[in-house]
């Protein structure tokens, strides 16, 4: 069985920058794909985290070219993306769609600036780190990818957004006695769609309380009704039966985990199954986990773990039958972890020691998507 390496931690700041060798203790930042729901949070959390920001350069498509955006106090147009916009960036911050990022990506890597990507274009590329800050900082620095003048220009890789928020919550027992089985359901909000979605889960909330049905609304999205209704999660359905969504939490969990890398035998990884489902909730997702593994853990040991683990929140109380909501978790940085119990299913076979349970919500957007890019360019500087 592979371990994991130490945890690694997000912290950043101005004055690492130039110790580690640049011009000065300020970084030109690009963000492309501002105008998105992931785009416009990568501002808030570059501001609230007091990210060094000397000159920022916003970009996005010609239609959105020449919108006023502000940050800071201060008033930036958006320009229109182009491969000379990447001149002097120090840092591009992308999320924009993975034909964006593969046209893009490289053109930005050559003028000389570290790509952190929020799509699913280098996910699964060996020479490009998947990185969770929590969980595999150190992946950065093994692909001597960085700011510093023994660094190197590259891309790094968000991964996709459910398999953060499951990695957070997992990674702390994983480390402690090695996952051996694990079975997720997921129930993923609008805001994995982008603020289209968010805005037509809106709208026909609206058409349906006023009496709307079928064709008559609005579901330019889906093609399906959203509101009031769940479904099997839209992106594409792969030949084994399990959608794309379902097979990227499967390999991007071993590429965090380091078992691509481990030389050990595939039948050896942690076994691993999704079933993603979308759910008429505006923001944060939730997930249900089911977790078997190789030495002995317990509910007590579990929620012990849980409790120091970086970036995660308790709710689990019994008593009153109060667990994690995606409410809870909307606008916070934290993943929310409850309902931590010993998997009945084993102690009913062969007695409790081996298999826990949990539920876990964390916001898509935040954590799932722009915290965790900026917290990477956080370990950058």
């Amino acid at each position: 069985m592979s371990t994991t390496r130490p945890i690694g931690e997000a912290v950043g700041n101005a004055s690492s920058v130039a110790a580690r060798g640049k011009r000065d203790s300020t970084l030109s930042v690009a963000i492309v794909g501002v105008t998105g729901a992931v785009g416009q949070e990568f501002l808030n959390v570059l501001a609230q985290r007091q990210f060094p920001v000397g000159e920022l350069r916003l970009l996005a498509s010609a239609r959105s070219a020449g919108k006023q955006v502000d940050y800071n106090g201060k008033t930036y147009t958006v320009e229109e993306l182009t491969a000379d916009r990447f001149a002097d960036v120090d840092l591009a911050l992308f999320s924009a769609g993975g034909s964006i990022s593969k046209e893009y990506g490289p053109i930005a890597v050559q003028a000389g600036a570290v790509v952190v990507d929020n799509s699913s274009a280098f996910r699964m590329v060996d020479d490009v780190p998947l990185i969770v800050p929590e969980v595999n900082a150190e992946a950065i620095e093994a692909a001597g990818i960085g700011l510093g003048i023994d660094e190197k220009p590259g891309i790094i890789a968000n991964p996709n957004c459910s398999t953060i928020i499951m990695m957070v919550a997992v990674t702390p027992l994983h480390r402690a006695a090695g996952v051996k089985r694990m079975v997720v359901s997921t129930y993923q909000a609008a805001s994995g769609a982008g603020a289209a979605a968010m805005q037509e889960l809106e709208t026909q909330t609206r058409e349906v309380l006023a009496g709307k049905s079928g064709k008559e609304l609005t579901d330019d999205i889906f093609g399906l009704q959203y509101a009031f209704n769940l479904f099997s999660h839209n992106s594409p359905m792969q030949d084994n039966g399990y959608n794309q969504e379902e097979m990227k939490m499967v390999h991007e969990t071993h590429k965090i985990w380091g078992f691509d890398a481990s030389g050990v035998d595939k039948k050896d990884w942690p076994a691993i199954a999704c079933t993603c489902v979308r759910v008429p909730v505006m923001r944060a997702h939730a997930e249900s986990i089911n977790l078997e593994f190789v030495k002995p853990m317990d509910e007590v040991l579990a929620k012990s773990l849980l409790k120091s683990a970086p970036g995660v929140s308790i709710i689990d109380d019994r008593a009153n039958n109060r667990f994690p909501m995606p409410l809870d978790a909307s606008g916070m940085d934290d993943v929310f972890v409850g309902r931590i119990r010993n998997d009945v299913s084993r102690a009913w076979r062969d007695g409790a020691g081996h298999g826990v349970e949990l539920f876990v919500c964390g916001d898509q957007i935040r954590k799932g998507a722009a915290l965790n890019a900026v917290q990477i360019a956080e370990l950058l500087v």
